[in-house]
């Protein structure tokens, strides 16, 4: 007697045709109903009792490893026939899987809880980008089903083609085989998706931007092996400060910060002398080492000209640095420009320990800055820290989390403006704004009209302030159409 088509996942949404055929219809990105009627249309045989298609389902790609354990539960389906929208590669990734095979993934953030007594490992598809837990592997497929691909649902010759196979079909396989159960691991995010070099953090003072940079890394930075052990990285990470100030010695103690090495370390940033068992000092860097006081030489270039670009002081020693064994500054530039009629400051450094180091360099960060704004009679102003790499050690990612907890969370004003919504006749007005100015004049009956025209000029900076404004426009169009009053909360 032939096995029923029994799903162990996606159940709700598997249309299931003859549970004792032997097809699955695979429609990657295309509605299943869609498919179904355009195959019916072509005169293919869906009928329950006759047709050789058990079940019907999309696969867009993070559907993978359930359609694989529902194959391997069900052996009897021999044949995956592939009508449908292949958009994001997804019919490539599981004909990779059975054809190529699987790889170690050792790069990926991804971790599995143990099943039982097996500890699953992340994998990927050869010749793909998709990972995979190792629980399910191609061999484990004593015949591995046949793909066919015919192509879009919405052509004619293609739906022919398939209804022309469903029509000659035999099924290839004998059905004593025995069903194989293969349980989901679950995944332990120890890292979260994101591009690893576009993370940008602004705050108001040091210490909230440090908390958040801590966050930052712990929720997003990539797991890496140097010498100095497994770190968590993420690479030129941008973190602007608009109003530097010293932190209270309470706040830094509560942190585990010495406020007097702080302020012994400002003292000492800005010396030109390097004792004879260092090998390097900020302030020598700055001040002596390429025999010219950088200081001194941009205090005298702002003078001469306050809108002078050219304030840009090097510590990086390529004829050394490139070449010595140790010894090398971490950081490596400081560019100071008057802008809004303040110092601005804009320092790089080449590595960063995150935990331990940055807070204490932007204490002496603040230090350079005010000299300079100092000798040159102006306000001290922003300052912005580009750390190209920067990191946390994996064996402090506990202290890293207490220190992230910490953050607390407040209502920034966007600096791109805010918006003004009413309704306007059939339409949906909103005024972009900036203090009492109008900057431009949104108008559409459709909310997804108006977020896709705002987010294309780029009027919103701020998460929380673009979802709050999805929110009220969403609202709008809803008072919009059932002739409700709106009101912008």
């Amino acid at each position: 007697m032939s096995r029923e088509f029994v799903p162990l996942f996606f159940r709700e949404s598997l249309h299931v045709i003859n549970p004792r055929g032997t097809v699955g219809l695979v429609t990657l990105w295309s509605q299943p109903d869609y498919v179904l009627r355009r195959l019916r249309r072509a005169g293919a045989d869906l009928d329950p009792t006759t047709s050789p298609v058990a079940v019907v389902g999309t696969l867009y790609g993070n559907g993978l490893r359930e359609l694989l354990r529902n194959l391997l539960y069900n052996p009897q389906i021999d044949t995956l026939a592939v009508l449908g929208r292949n958009r994001s590669g997804s019919l490539e990734e599981l004909t990779a899987f059975f054809e190529k095979g699987l790889e170690p993934c050792p790069d990926t953030a991804v971790e599995y809880l143990s099943v039982g007594s097996r500890r699953p490992a992340p994998v990927r598809i050869r010749g793909t980008a998709r990972v995979l837990d190792d629980l399910v592997r191609p061999e484990d497929f004593r015949h591995p089903p046949h793909i066919r691909f015919f192509g879009s649902p919405q052509d004619e010759e293609s739906l022919t083609e398939c209804k022309r196979f469903l029509s000659g079909y035999t099924p290839r396989l004998s059905q004593d085989q025995e069903r194989l159960e293969i349980p989901l691991p679950q995944v332990r995010v120890s890292t979260f998706p994101g591009n690893p070099r576009a993370h940008c953090i602004s705050a108001d003072d040091p210490l909230s931007a440090w908390l958040q940079l801590i966050y930052t890394l712990h929720r997003f930075g990539r797991p890496v092996s140097l010498v100095k052990g497994e770190r968590r990285e993420l690479q030129n990470v941008k973190v602007v400060v608009e109003r530097p100030e010293p932190i209270p010695d309470r706040e830094l103690q509560r942190f585990g910060f010495d406020p007097e090495r702080l302020r012994r370390y400002q003292e000492d940033i800005l010396s030109p002398h390097v004792a004879g068992d260092e090998t390097y000092t900020y302030g020598n860097r700055l001040r002596s080492h390429f025999g010219v006081d950088g200081l001194a030489e941009a205090v005298r270039r702002l003078l001469q000209d306050p809108q002078d670009r050219k304030a840009y002081v090097v510590l990086w020693d390529p004829r050394r640095d490139l070449t010595a064994p140790k010894g090398h500054p971490c950081l490596v530039s400081v560019f100071f420009r008057t802008f809004q009629d303040t110092l601005t400051l804009t320092a790089s450094f080449r590595t960063h320990n995150a935990l331990d180091a940055w807070l204490v360099n932007f204490y002496g960060l603040m230090a350079i800055r005010d000299f300079v704004a100092s000798e040159i009679r102006t306000a001290p102003g922003p300052i912005t820290v580009f750390s190209h790499s920067i990191s946390l050690d994996a064996s402090q990612l506990d202290r890293a989390a207490h220190m992230a907890s910490q953050r607390t969370f407040g209502y920034r004003e966007d600096p791109m403006g805010y918006f003004r919504i009413t309704l306007d006749g059939d339409a949906i007005l909103v005024e972009h704004r900036h203090g009492d100015v109008t900057l431009k004049e949104y108008r559409h009956a459709k909310a997804s009209r108006l977020q896709h025209e705002i987010a294309r000029d780029g009027a919103v900076s701020d998460i929380n302030h673009a979802l709050y404004l999805g929110r009220q426009l969403e609202r709008a169009e809803w008072c919009l159409r059932t002739g409700t009053p709106f009101v912008q909360e």
